[in-house]
């Protein structure tokens, strides 16, 4: 009886070698597109996306897909028939029947072999759009599943933005409609023509409309909405909306302890994200003192769900205190009336700037002071207005948290040199200090590359300070990816979309 049992050991090893091979195969040869016109980031193979709830059976993909040269053709939406397509729930594992018995030519008897266990893999997409106040961005995420009692992976993200934002479009929202159709052609040349019925679509609007009359920005939501209609892409219920301030710092905050690897920490480490858009910014931090949730205003406290845990944040969104509405503040051009003949000045701006700047589709005449002073201090004292007694300072940020810093935090920070624009870096808030005083008493240098810089890195740097109350020493992480995707709240949104965090 030695040769069946030996041949039973040899059948074995070779199905195991068979099962490794495959496994080896889908790991190292994985099939990532490369378009020429439209970078495409790989990300970090460990970002894995939640779990999606009320699994049902889909059809398997045997093979990895293929991406075939797409037709810039407009298909009629599809019927919605469930909230959320079957497209994005896991698939059962298929096991196949075990092959024939092999018979030995000296004991005729079959030996038996193990079941085969494929697992089946399945990619599938998300489309994000972020219509901020100064541009709108797509988002073109890509995730794979390698087994069905696993998480989904996050695969790679494609990201592409154009200017102006939605807002600017609110007298003629018909060309606010075309500049989504043009990252729409994108999404479809990036996404496998069978899979964009199953692909959502969804636009989440910022402080851009935000700070719009509530008619006009409807108008310009409902002209989105007709056009995510004519794609051929799934178009969830509430695809298009504005997004509430609270509701943006979550989200981000989700999106950098994901990439960063903090929410599947059993030390429940994470960051804070400091986030500086156009028309508003954002805080939000889990708070690791009681004083600092019973010291906040209660619309300041934000609790939801994710992997199994109840998170409860401290975050808050200031409108109007984004980087490009708090220029206008500062010049006291925002909302201020006689723009057709008014010119607002500044000791921030160079002595002999003059510029027509256009913010949320209204044009302002800016200046610099020519027969007055400019510099830090009195720069300093102007956007101090802007900020004092309106920014709250939560309590345990005067000790040593840990921060991510984004957005215009990061742009402002290369532009002044004060970090690498390619990897970004860790500063202090001294940092900005300084630089923001060298850039203001050397406007002349400086003006070529924004005459805004001095204004800007002087209002950070009072933001970070009066503001929020950080120390000098403070450390401030500058970045505009992490693992190669985007730090903002549009990949938290896109968890939000497939699980619901009930955010509250």
């Amino acid at each position: 009886m030695a040769m069946p049992n030996l041949l039973l050991t040899f059948s074995v090893w070779l199905v195991a070698g068979s099962l490794v091979a495959q496994a080896t195969y889908y790991r190292h040869h994985r099939y990532v597109p490369h378009f020429f016109r439209y970078r495409e980031h790989s990300a970090n193979t460990e970002n894995l996306l939640p779990d999606v709830s009320n699994p049902v059976p889909e059809v398997s993909q045997p093979g990895v897909p293929t991406y075939p040269e797409i037709p810039e053709v407009f298909h009629p939406a599809p019927e919605v028939i469930h909230p959320i397509p079957e497209a994005f729930h896991p698939v059962p594992e298929v096991v196949h029947p075990a092959p024939e018995p092999y018979y030995t030519p000296e004991v005729h008897q079959p030996v038996p072999e193990a079941p085969v266990r494929l697992n089946t893999i399945r990619v599938f997409y998300g489309i994000m759009f972020d219509a901020g106040s100064t541009g709108t961005r797509i988002h073109i995420y890509k995730f794979i599943q390698k087994d069905p009692i696993e998480l989904p992976v996050l695969d790679n993200e494609l990201y592409h933005a154009v200017k102006p934002g939605l807002s600017a479009y609110k007298d003629n929202p018909e060309e606010g409609g075309n500049s989504i159709r043009q990252l729409l052609k994108i999404a479809k040349k990036t996404i496998p023509e069978e899979e964009w019925k199953k692909t959502p679509v969804v636009l989440k609007a910022t402080a851009g409309l935000r700070l719009l009359p509530e008619d006009k920005a409807n108008v310009l939501l409902k002209e989105v909405r007709e056009v995510f209609d004519e794609s051929p892409f799934f178009v969830p219920n509430e695809s298009v909306s504005i997004m509430n301030g609270k509701n943006e710092g979550v989200l981000a905050w989700v999106t950098v302890n994901f990439l960063t690897g903090h929410l599947y920490s059993n030390t429940k480490r994470t960051v804070g994200i400091l986030d500086l858009g156009g028309g508003s910014t954002q805080i939000t931090f889990l708070p690791k003192s009681k004083k600092t949730v019973q010291s906040a205003p209660p619309t300041y406290i934000a609790k939801f769900n994710l992997f199994n845990h109840t998170y409860q944040l401290y975050t808050h969104s200031y409108l109007g205190n984004g980087l490009f509405a708090a220029r206008l503040a500062t010049l006291g051009a925002l909302g201020a009336d006689g723009l057709d003949w008014k010119i607002f000045t500044s000791s921030c701006l160079p002595k002999k700037f003059r510029e027509n700047v256009t913010f949320g589709g209204t044009t302002y005449k800016v200046s610099g002071i020519p027969d007055g002073y400019a510099g830090y201090k009195l720069c300093y004292y102007e956007v101090m207005k802007v900020i004092k007694g309106i920014v709250h300072q939560p309590y345990e940020l005067k000790g040593n948290s840990i921060f991510y810093a984004f957005s215009y935090y990061f742009e402002r920070a290369v532009e002044s040199g004060l970090i690498d624009g390619s990897r970004g870096g860790m500063v202090e808030v001294r940092d900005f200090k300084k630089r923001a005083k060298e850039v203001c008493n050397k406007m002349t240098k400086y003006r070529a590359i924004n005459p805004f810089l001095c204004m800007d890195m002087t209002y950070i740097t009072c933001l970070l300070k009066e503001g929020f109350g950080f120390k000098d020493s403070t450390v401030l992480q500058l970045a505009k990816k992490v693992n190669n995707v985007e730090t903002s709240w549009a990949l938290g949104a896109t968890f939000d979309f497939f699980r619901n965090l009930n955010i509250h």
